[in-house]
């Protein structure tokens, strides 16, 4: 299928010679070039028709959650008919497992996985196997280690109406691609058995069940319908089921697995004893074990993905298979805030295998678990095919590796202008504060940045104190509930939002009009010339827009900023004055992914409610039976108990 962009919009501006530029590189074969676009020139529709031109599956990777689901949210918009994907990490809490020698500490994996995540996870692999129109925005999660494409591939249950298949067979099928039967919680990746109905709810749908009859050995008919309602949506002839799990293989080679397993491990602990490290030997036999009895019994074990180099087959210390070997040959990838994406991606393995060394080394885990790793940065890049670096401020490193091909979008269509930046004394930094927001009269909203997070507490805690409505967005925030808080400062429940180093690239808040930086003198990575650059662009959506510097001094990376900012307001000016644009405030809808966050918030609020009041009834029981009231404490038991049964 071709993709096909749905929008209201032309391009206009620095925007069809920019698209027209990136296109030819394109299709000249140029691998690598950069799009160096200043913000609010409409990077994201730029993006859009390069993808709706070269017609090919694409990757969108972005540095952090939130600016990955904006991008998804405005690609979901921009491209109904195609299949636009959502991949980030899963896990709403993590804490990973680790040894720390000097102090003797284990600390045992823990997290916490969101089931909607995850769904969305399995939904974009299984799309990249079942079309071409593919778009999916991801965040750094997709250079970690996934299972064998090829075996997820393989694995796939495919199923027509009329073909020949016992009942029976297809359980055990279910079951070997991790579905769980479940007769009573009927839930994403499950089954349920009724007679010669079979029901399932695949891994990357739970709205979406599907139902197969049986008449003998043979499938009578297949039927897509509501988990929620239970009512047929169409009767399907053909229907591709995915596995449960991206870590799986063949129940085949399983035993072949684990007897492999099995030798690698003798000869550890054979080394170990050797070493006499008794201890250390002792604890990996007695791991490795447990884990290798859960995965002949039920083809799974906590902490599966230390074994995934035997699952897929690869030798040791190879590249591990990630989410890009799920692309085909060609594809496009577009590194959205490449200056800050590209740092994060080159930073990943150390740290990983430096936590993962220590296990190894005091037998916590078998070699194979520093297999189990993200790509190295040279790997990543032997894996890439047409690249685009997008970036009001790229790196050396983008500029160099696409020998200079950069395309310029400076012009903004809106007619905004870079706004003005204002530099102020530091040392009544707090009264100036109020000051603006009083200004502001909750018309427009301001973003604050602070060099430091208890600065951002404190500040946030003032604020407060003072009667302002504000919120403090930090890195302790789950994925969707930092949507929710910059959705509630759009629809007006904050004026200011306070942050540290989350309100830089790619956040698109055209209500905010005021943007101040504290300390913008202290130099270093979050006052960089890049960082402030940035920064100062996220009042560049309003055309009300002004940026204040709390400073004693103006610092490089200060005055280039000013110099780089004052360059852009003049190309645009001239523009607008050439063309007669007056300046407009960009206009944004609230996305999908937003919907997606504000139901999740409103079901944790219920859920909140509930059990206040289940504590409150609880009391209340508690304070009749001391009072010898049985008969009423039972009444408000039975209360209690319908409560928690629903």
């Amino acid at each position: 299928m071709d993709f096909k962009l749905h929008s209201e919009y032309k391009p206009s501006g620095d925007q069809p010679q920019a698209i027209k530029k990136l296109v030819k590189n394109i299709k000249d074969n140029k691998r690598n070039q950069v799009l160096l676009g200043a913000t609010g020139t409409g990077k994201t529709f730029t993006m859009a028709n390069v993808i709706e031109q070269v017609k090919m599956p694409t990757i969108i990777l972005a540095h952090n959650k939130t600016l990955a689901s904006q991008l998804y949210g405005e690609l979901k918009s921009f491209f109904p008919e195609n299949r636009v994907e959502y991949f980030v990490s899963y896990f709403d809490y993590y804490q990973p497992e680790a040894y720390i020698p000097g102090s003797d500490t284990y600390i045992e994996k823990d997290s916490a996985v969101n089931e909607e995540i995850d769904r969305l996870r399995h939904s974009a692999t299984a799309s990249l196997f079942e079309r071409e129109d593919v778009i999916i925005v991801s965040s750094v999660s997709c250079i970690y280690a996934l299972g064998n494409p090829e075996e997820y591939k393989n694995l796939r249950i495919s199923l027509r109406e009329g073909m020949t298949l016992e009942q029976s067979d297809f359980l055990y099928k279910l079951i070997d691609l991790q579905y769980e039967r479940n007769d009573v919680d009927f839930k994403r990746g499950s089954f349920r058995v009724r007679g010669d109905i079979v029901d399932v709810i695949s891994a990357q749908n739970d709205k979406i069940g599907y139902r197969i009859e049986f008449f003998g050995d043979e499938i009578d008919s297949i039927i897509e319908f509501d988990v929620l309602t239970g009512k047929k949506v169409q009767k399907l002839k053909h229907l591709m089921i995915v596995p449960a799990s991206h870590y799986i293989s063949d129940p085949e080679y399983v035993k072949e697995i684990t007897n492999k397993i099995e030798k690698d491990m003798e000869k550890e602990v054979a080394k170990f004893k050797k070493e006499n490290k008794l201890l250390e030997a002792q604890r990996l036999e007695q791991r490795t074990k447990y884990d290798l009895e859960m995965i002949r019994e039920i083809g799974f074990c906590s902490g599966i993905e230390n074994y995934t180099r035997y699952f897929s087959g690869n030798e040791p210390g190879a590249t591990p298979y990630t989410l890009l070997d799920f692309f085909p040959k060609d594809y496009l990838m577009i590194i959205d805030e490449s200056h800050a994406t590209l740092p994060q991606v080159r930073g990943m393995y150390n740290g990983d295998h430096a936590r993962k060394l220590n296990l190894v080394n005091y037998g916590f885990r078998v070699n194979a678990a520093l297999d189990n790793r993200p790509l190295r940065f040279e790997e990543f890049v032997s894996k890439l095919s047409y690249t685009v670096y997008v970036s009001a401020t790229p790196a050396d490193y983008e500029k160099e590796i696409s020998n200079k091909l950069i395309t310029e979008q400076i012009i903004r269509p809106t007619g905004l202008i870079d706004p003005p930046i204002e530099i102020r004394e530091k040392e009544n930094q707090i009264d100036d504060i109020l000051k603006e927001i009083k200004l502001l009269k909750g018309k427009s909203k301001m973003l604050i940045t602070t060099l430091t997070k208890r600065m951002a507490e404190d500040l946030t805690d003032y604020l407060i104190g003072k009667g302002i409505k504000v919120a403090y967005l930090h890195s302790d925030i789950k994925t969707f509930e930092r949507v929710a808080i910059i959705n509630q400062l759009r629809a007006g429940k904050f004026d200011v939002l306070i942050g540290i180093n989350l309100l830089r690239e790619g956040l698109d808040i055209p209500e905010v009009s005021r943007v101040l930086i504290l300390d913008a003198d202290k130099e270093g990575f979050l006052r960089s010339e890049t960082s402030l650059i940035q920064t100062v662009g996220r009042a560049a959506r309003n055309s009300e827009g002004k940026v204040i510097f709390y400073a004693q001094k103006i610092t490089k990376a200060m005055q280039k900023t000013i110099d780089e900012t004052n360059r852009r307001r003049e190309i645009q000016m001239k523009f607008n004055e050439d063309n007669n644009i007056t300046p407009t405030t960009v206009a944004k809808s609230i996305s999908e992914i937003d919907l997606i966050s504000e139901e999740l918030n409103s079901k944790k609020g219920e859920k909140k409610k509930t059990k206040e009041m289940l504590k409150d009834l609880k009391l209340e029981m508690e304070r009749l039976s001391l009072e010898l009231k049985f008969e009423e404490a039972a009444k408000i038991r039975d209360i209690i108990l319908e409560i928690e049964g629903k």
